[in-house]
């Protein structure tokens, strides 16, 4: 137990400080692309590339862990992220951007299947929701006070950039220094987004809703306040009014997602995103700037809530030993919601004007609101799997021992003595996820 939660605050530092440098990336970015004369259109397709090379990583992050381990494989990506962070302050033109954003994005992906499998591996299905919550909270806190920093400087200097770059390399610290023993490697590397539909639909189209969704108001919002009539400083700080309201409603609602049909919050956070959505046409129409930050903060506790519930209730249904993949699945979809998104987005900003961007917002979030209550309607409550009982820190060699074993086993047909232990529930007649070929190179990962 104790090593578990040293793991847990091991993790939680080292995104709480890749999550901060990655907040004041996503002030900074826009705006600095904004100054140097690129269209909205431009800098939607940058944020695209974002989830493409965010798709890819999650396509290649299973098989990276699988082959060096969470450690290795965190520690070297992030050393690329902020590498890459420096190359930026040589970007003027929408190409260069746009392949700096997607390599950002592939490191990114494959941190948080490390960060996000990682946590979900160690929490039990009783407490997961609240775990999540606990992590979440903290890379939000991060998230919600790094864009501030705009204000501090000037975005046609590069110092926020090497300020970024620095705070992605502090990440490694925890990381490396740790003294806890990893998880053994996930056995199943491939996404099988089909399969984890027909066990957890809500969860896979509640992921790519989010994407959908929070992918173009995220990567556009300082873009709108600007095209509303805010100030940079004032724009920058939507940011931290959507992640504010997001951190104040995390916890309570992993809390009440543990006591509860997880898909029932699902749909309320969607629903509720929906009329926030046109709470947000209201007053940014008023002018009121006080009413448009609290309205972007009820955005931000509604939408950007959803994906860890949608976390929390897929891990409920998959085997133990299918987590890394279930996470990288949900990452996945979440990737290519992100990657649709911004153009959408930024499109509807073009064809309508600054409300073009919360019209859509409104259009998605009511889709996902009916796609999940037809499906409460339609199959009752999923029996919960049970959680991750920890793995005794014994050594790498008997986790290999036992991964193979466990491997052989299934080439059988038979379920190995150590999963049937670890997961009494496997008998029951709940969806499972089909197997997995541990063959598969490619592999798609997200955030929130």
């Amino acid at each position: 137990m104790n090593s578990s939660l040293a793991l847990i605050w091991t993790i939680t530092a080292a995104t709480t400080l890749l999550q901060a440098a990655n907040g004041l990336l996503q002030a900074l970015m826009p705006l600095r692309m904004q100054a140097e004369g690129l269209s909205i259109a431009s800098i939607g397709i940058v944020a695209a590339t974002y989830g493409l090379g965010f798709s890819t990583g999650c396509f290649l992050a299973p098989a990276f862990i699988r082959h060096v381990g969470y450690i290795r494989a965190f520690a070297s990506l992030a050393a690329v992220a902020a590498v890459v962070v420096l190359a930026m302050t040589q970007a003027h033109t929408t190409l260069a951007w746009a392949l700096l954003r997607g390599v950002i994005g592939m490191t990114f992906a494959c941190i948080f299947t490390v960060t996000d499998g990682w946590i979900s591996a160690r929490a039990m299905s009783s407490h997961r929701g609240r775990i999540l919550s606990f992590y979440m909270i903290c890379t939000k806190l991060a998230l919600m006070v790094s864009p501030l920093g705009i204000a501090l400087g000037s975005i046609d200097a590069d110092g926020f950039f090497m300020a970024v770059s620095a705070v992605m390399s502090l990440s490694l610290l925890p990381i490396a220094a740790t003294t806890t023993e990893e998880p053994p490697p996930p056995r199943s590397v491939s996404i099988r987004v089909r399969s984890l539909f027909k066990a957890a639909p809500s969860a896979v189209v509640g992921a790519f809703a989010v994407g959908l969704i929070n992918g173009p108001v995220i990567a556009i919002t300082p873009v709108f306040g600007v095209s509303i009539g805010l100030s940079q400083d004032k724009a920058a700080a939507l940011l931290f009014a959507l992640q504010a309201g997001s951190l104040s409603m995390q916890y309570p609602l992993g809390w009440l997602s543990d006591r509860a049909d997880r898909r029932y919050i699902i749909a309320g956070l969607a629903g509720g995103t929906t009329l926030v959505s046109l709470l947000i046409l209201l007053t940014s129409a008023s002018g009121a700037q006080n009413l448009i930050l609290l309205s972007f903060a009820l955005w931000g506790g509604l939408a950007l809530c959803i994906y860890s519930v949608c976390v929390a209730h897929a891990c409920d249904i998959v085997d133990p030993g299918q987590i890394i993949s279930t996470v990288g699945t949900l990452l996945f979809s979440w990737a290519v919601g992100v990657t649709v998104g911004p153009l959408l987005g930024a499109w509807a900003m073009d064809m309508m004007g600054p409300k073009g961007l919360f019209i859509y917002s409104t259009v998605v979030s009511f889709i996902l609101t009916i796609f999940v209550v037809i499906r409460i309607r339609q199959m009752p409550r999923p029996a919960a799997k049970g959680g991750f009982v920890e793995v005794s820190p014994t050594g790498a060699a008997e986790a290999a021992i036992s991964a193979r074993a466990e491997k052989n086993a299934a080439d059988e047909g038979v379920k190995a003595p150590s999963e049937m232990t670890r997961n009494p529930a496997n008998c029951d007649s709940t969806p499972q996820l089909a197997p997995i070929s541990a063959s598969a190179t490619a592999k798609s990962d997200t955030s929130s």
